[in-house]
C-alpha cells in the first residue's frame, strides 16, 4: 500500500512493493532500449550481447558503488567513430565485405574492439582515483570544456558520412522510397522529442523508429521491401539455442594496438557527461528527501569518485563479454526525475529484465529487421545532436572564445578530428607505424597542447 511519504517518490535505498517495482523497472528498460540497440546496429556488435552486457554492467555498477548510486549503464555513442575506424584499419577486405553485407561485425574484429573497450575502463578508473585524492575540481583542470566540447563536436561530425550514407542510397531498388522513409523517421523523431511530454517524451528514438517502420510497411505493401532479415551469423553464433530462447554470443578480447590507441582515449569524452549526471542526481534526490522529511545519509556528489571508477569497471565488464563501451544514461536519469523513483532495487530489476530480454530471439529478429533507411534517419538526428552538444558544453561553461589559448586548443582538436576523417582512409591517421583514429588523435593532441599552454598560468 502506498503511504503519503511514498507518494513523494523513492530514495535510492527504498524498495517499492513488488508489482510497482516491476512496472518501474520495465519503464527504465524501455527508456534505455532505443539508444542501446542503436549503438549495436550502427557498430555491428551483436544486439543480444549488447543488451545483455548493459544489464550485467548495471548490476555490477550497483554493487561496485555500494548500492548507493541509482544509475543505469548503457552503450555510448561517443565510441562509434573509434570502433568503426578500428574495424576499417584492422579488418581484411573479406571481413569488411561481410560486415557490410550482414550488418554484424566479424567476431575477430569485435574481439579486437573489446580489448580497446576494456582498456578504456582504466581511463575512467584513473579519473575516479584522481577525484578521490585531489577533489572534484581535478577533472575540470585536465579536461576543461575547451577539450570536451570540441571532442563531442568531432565525434558527431566524423559520423556524418555514415548518417547520410545510410539515409540516402542511390543504389537502392527504390531510392525515392528509401529517402522518404529516412525523412519520415528523422522528422517524426524531431517532432516527438520537441512536443511529447512526460513518459512518452523520453522515447523519441523508439517512437521515431516505429514511425519509420510504419512508413516502410506502406512501401512494402506497394511492392518495395526495405526491411532486412536477421543475419544467420547473429543466431548461429549463439552459445545455446532452444526454440525462441538463445544465449547471446560471447567473445573474448584479443590484443590490438590499433584498438588500444584508437578506442581507449575516447573515455575522456564520457567522463564529463558522467560527472554532470552525478550533479543532476544530487539535486533531484535531495529534493525528494526534503519532501519526504528524510535524510539520505550521504551526498551523492561526494560519491563522484565511486561513480567514475564504477563506469570504468563497467566498461571492462561489458567489453569482456562482447558488448560496446558505455556510460550512465541521461534518459534514465530524466525518467527518474519525472517519476521521483530513484530506487536502486528498481534499477537492479531493470538490469535483470534486460538480460532476460536479450535471450528472446523473436525480439532480436525484429530489431535486426529495422530498415537501414530508418537507422539512417535516426543517425542524422543523433550524430547531429552529438555535435551540437559539444557547442552546448562550451556555451554552458562560458568558454572565452577570445582567448588565444582556447582558440589554439579548439582549432587543433577540430582540424585533426575532422581533417583526419577525410584526409586518410577510414579516418585513421598514420603515426609511427600505427593507424590512430582521428578522434583519438585529436583528443590526445588537445590534452597535451592545453597542458603545455597552461604552464605558468595563475590559479
Amino acid at each position: 500500500m502506498t503511504t503519503k511519504k511514498d507518494s513523494y517518490g523513492y530514495l535510492p535505498q527504498e524498495r517499492p512493493e513488488t508489482g510497482k517495482l516491476i512496472l518501474y523497472a520495465l519503464q527504465q528498460v524501455i527508456v534505455m532500449f532505443p539508444a542501446t540497440i542503436a549503438v549495436a546496429l550502427i557498430t555491428g556488435f551483436q544486439v543480444s550481447t549488447t543488451i545483455f552486457a548493459s544489464g550485467l554492467a548495471t548490476l555490477c555498477f550497483i554493487f561496485i558503488t555500494g548500492k548507493k548510486i541509482p544509475l543505469y549503464y548503457g552503450s555510448s555513442f561517443a565510441y562509434l567513430s573509434a570502433v568503426s575506424s578500428m574495424a576499417m584499419a584492422e579488418g581484411t577486405a573479406e571481413q569488411i565485405a561481410a560486415w557490410s553485407a550482414t550488418g554484424v561485425l566479424p567476431a575477430e574484429l569485435i574481439s579486437k574492439a573489446q580489448f580497446g573497450i576494456i582498456m578504456s575502463g582504466f581511463v575512467s578508473i584513473a579519473a575516479g582515483l584522481l577525484v578521490r585524492k585531489f577533489g572534484k575540481e581535478t577533472i575540470e583542470k585536465i579536461l576543461p570544456p575547451t577539450i570536451t566540447g570540441p571532442i563531442s563536436m568531432i565525434i558527431g561530425l566524423t559520423l556524418a558520412v555514415n548518417a547520410v550514407g545510410d539515409a540516402i542510397n542511390p543504389a537502392a531498388e527504390n531510392p525515392t522510397a528509401w529517402l522518404i522513409v529516412s525523412l519520415v523517421t528523422f522528422i517524426s523523431t524531431v517532432l516527438y522529442s520537441k512536443y511529447l511530454k512526460g513518459f512518452l517524451g523520453q522515447l523519441p528514438l523508439l517512437l521515431g523508429a516505429l514511425t519509420g517502420c510504419a512508413c516502410a510497411a506502406v512501401f512494402y505493401f506497394t511492392g518495395t521491401n526495405l526491411f532486412r532479415t536477421i543475419p544467420d551469423v547473429a543466431l548461429e553464433s549463439s552459445l545455446w539455442r532452444l526454440g525462441p530462447i538463445a544465449i547471446p554470443a560471447f567473445t573474448l578480447p584479443k590484443f590490438s594496438m590499433t584498438a588500444l590507441l584508437g578506442i581507449m582515449p575516447i573515455a575522456i569524452a564520457t567522463i564529463p557527461e558522467s560527472t554532470a549526471h552525478m550533479y543532476q542526481l544530487d539535486v533531484y534526490v535531495n529534493d525528494v528527501a526534503k519532501k519526504k522529511g528524510q535524510k539520505l545519509g550521504y551526498n551523492l556528489i561526494d560519491l563522484l569518485d565511486r561513480n567514475l571508477i564504477g563506469d570504468g569497471l563497467c566498461d571492462m565488464v561489458s567489453g569482456f563479454v562482447g558488448g560496446p563501451a558505455g556510460t550512465n544514461y541521461g534518459e534514465n536519469i530524466s525518467t527518474m526525475a519525472i517519476t521521483k523513483v530513484f530506487s536502486v532495487p528498481v534499477l537492479a530489476a531493470a538490469a535483470i529484465i534486460a538480460m532476460i530480454i536479450s535471450c528472446f530471439t523473436p525480439l532480436i529478429s525484429a530489431i535486426y529487421s529495422i530498415p537501414t533507411a530508418v537507422i539512417g534517419g535516426l543517425e542524422v538526428y543523433l550524430f547531429g545532436a552529438i555535435a551540437a552538444q559539444g557547442i552546448a558544453i562550451m556555451i554552458d561553461k562560458n568558454v572565452d572564445m577570445f582567448s588565444s589559448k582556447n582558440i589554439a586548443v579548439i582549432a587543433l582538436i577540430m582540424m585533426i578530428g575532422v581533417g583526419g576523417q577525410y584526409a586518410f582512409p577510414g579516418g585513421n591517421i598514420p603515426f609511427f607505424g600505427f593507424n590512430i583514429p582521428c578522434v583519438a588523435g585529436a583528443s590526445i593532441s588537445g590534452i597535451i597542447l592545453n597542458a603545455l599552454l597552461s604552464i605558468g598560468e595563475k590559479k
